[in-house]
């Protein structure tokens, strides 16, 4: 069988400390898919942050718990009505963007509950994935997602490029694009969407997305 190309794990330590780079001290900071609270413990720690987490599955929310920290287990597809509007600074999602049902609700929620978003997301559009489709006529696999096409959590594929224009379409400002190539942050690479194997965005909403917020707020009903 062929050799497939897998993307460096962006849930790695090396993502964790991009991420951290773009928190000043003091903020609040609500992590998204949390895990086990690796990222929320540096948060804490290392920015004095004043940190929540939001985890559904079970084991880790209950390891994120041991560690002391505030966690609340829920699905992020369900929506965040328990979190009131503008109680943080930052939101962030990482390596979990892809796997959602509902996207662009989830983007809008994030930037409901918090002055700006911090979103990583793999980034499909690398070289080494385009010439596995091309020569192998293979989908790409990642370490942190190893899954077959028949039994990944990937619901939905990006490039930077893709990113871009969701965020032109939801009327989202990106404050910040950052290219991840060798698991270091890249402010202006060249070809980044051929190069970067995920991608860091911070996001900042105007008076046309909160109205959208408003408008299309999403309610347990909608995706149960």
């Amino acid at each position: 069988m062929a050799s497939r190309y897998r993307l460096p794990d962006p849930r790695n330590v090396s993502t964790d400390q991009v991420i951290l780079e773009q928190i000043p001290n003091g903020r609040r900071v609500v992590d998204l898919g949390c895990g086990d609270g690796r990222l929320m413990v540096r948060l804490r720690d290392e920015r004095d942050a004043d940190v929540l987490g939001i985890e559904v599955d079970e084991d880790q929310f209950i390891r994120a718990l041991g560690k002391g920290l505030p966690v609340i287990r829920t699905d992020l597809d369900k929506g965040l009505n328990i979190v009131p509007s503008g109680s943080f600074d930052f939101s962030i999602l990482s390596q979990t963007l892809q796997e959602v049902r509902h996207p662009t609700d989830v983007l809008c929620e994030m930037l409901r509950i918090a002055h700006q978003a911090i979103v990583v997301v793999p980034n499909f559009g690398h070289w080494k994935v385009r010439r596995q489709v091309i020569l192998q006529g293979r989908a790409p696999v990642t370490d942190s997602l190893p899954y077959e096409w028949h039994n990944t959590p990937n619901l939905h594929f990006m490039s930077m490029h893709d990113m871009r224009e969701l965020a032109e379409t939801l009327n989202f400002r990106i404050v910040a694009e950052l290219p991840i190539i060798g698991g270091r942050a890249v402010k202006r690479a060249w070809a980044a969407n051929l190069r970067a194997e995920s991608a860091l965005y911070i996001l900042q909403g105007n008076l046309v997305a909160e109205e959208l917020r408003r408008t299309h707020s999403i309610r347990p009903s909608q995706t149960r």
